[in-house]
């Protein structure tokens, strides 16, 4: 006679697993990775480095000598960390700020919560946001590409989010004569001013990150898409349609989806596991308001840059976007 088993869930298994995405993310932040190198020499390999041993080094100590429990380290989630970290930094970072960055990120943003799949936040902006916040002037001192073995004493120069930034509060279009042309942005050879961060120089290189993430099922496209999306359409209402004599103070979509880390917060950050909603309607919801809220901090916030901050706010409503946007329980019959 056949027995019933009982067992707790999950009862359907196939061959996904952390590790596996992981490692996932990791080969698709290759290009850009490689292309930073290639752009910003000694500096992009230090910075790097030292996000990646420090991120990886303190999850070890905490968890072990902390938390008492054996470290994961082998799952990739220290070195996903420490690559974004770095990737949010620019290439003339000092060391010491890089680890103090990878201690915040770790210990604050990741095991203060019980670590993997337990933040609220992601990790690596929750480091980058405290090194912007605490050194303001190392975290916006932006190297101009080419100064392969320029470490500390690198050239620095405006980027061009601080461009866009100077148009609009000063209301002088012609401001905007200084950006770089999108076609530079995409493929990272941006000779005026300072390129920005390691994660910011290429995104022809991220795009082919999304694609190879897309291709494996790594992530969805609803939150990339959605919030790459939103910002082209703001931004297009905003350079066509807030214009005096026919020109406007705001850079034109493409322009603004290339400049700054657009791309890397929208493919690589926005879409953790962890930190972002369960369901495609509440991805939806939770990239256009990704969009929007950086569209504004961008255009009339502080800071040039707002992707960070928004995707940390918006971090905060996950739970709350999964609430309300609940995904179907498995077997549930629907109602008519």
């Amino acid at each position: 006679m056949s027995k019933l088993i009982v067992s707790l869930s999950p009862h359907i298994h196939n061959s996904d697993c952390v590790q596996r995405n992981m490692y996932g993310v990791i080969f698709a932040l290759m290009p850009a990775l490689l292309v930073s190198f290639f752009y910003f020499g000694i500096g992009a390999v230090v910075v790097c480095s030292v996000s990646v041993a420090s991120c990886v080094f303190f999850e070890w100590v905490i968890a072990r000598y902390l938390m008492r429990r054996t470290p994961t380290l082998l799952d990739g989630s220290a070195v996903i960390t420490g690559l974004l970290l770095a990737m949010n930094l620019p290439s003339n970072m000092p060391v010491w700020i890089v680890m103090l960055g990878a201690l915040v990120a770790i210990g604050v943003g990741k095991m203060t919560f019980g670590g993997l799949g337990s933040n609220l936040f992601n990790p690596a902006l929750v480091g980058r946001c405290f090194l912007l916040v605490s050194f303001p002037q190392q975290m916006t001192s932006w190297p101009v590409v080419g100064q392969d073995m320029a470490y500390l004493d690198a050239a620095t120069g405006a980027t061009p989010l601080s461009i866009m930034k100077t148009a609009i509060t000063s209301h002088d279009p012609t401001v905007l004569e200084q950006m770089p042309d999108a076609l530079q942005m995409v493929m990272g050879n941006v000779s005026r001013g300072g390129a920005g961060s390691l994660g910011e120089v290429c995104g022809l290189a991220l795009l082919l990150g999304l694609a190879f993430m897309l291709h494996k099922r790594i992530v969805t496209w609803h939150t990339p898409v959605s919030i790459i999306a939103t910002v082209a359409a703001v931004s297009a209402l905003l350079h066509y349609g807030c214009t005096t004599g026919g020109v406007s103070v705001y850079a034109d979509p493409l322009t603004v989806i290339f400049s700054g880390g657009l791309l890397l917060g929208a493919i690589f950050m926005a879409t953790d596991y962890v930190t972002s909603p369960m369901t495609p309607r509440g991805q939806l919801v939770y990239g256009v308001s990704i969009g929007l809220l950086t569209v504004v901090i961008r255009n009339w916030g502080s800071f040039p840059e707002g992707m960070s901050f928004a995707i940390l706010i918006m971090n905060a409503f996950t739970p709350l976007i999964n609430n309300y946007f609940k995904p179907k329980r498995f077997g549930e019959v629907s109602r008519k």
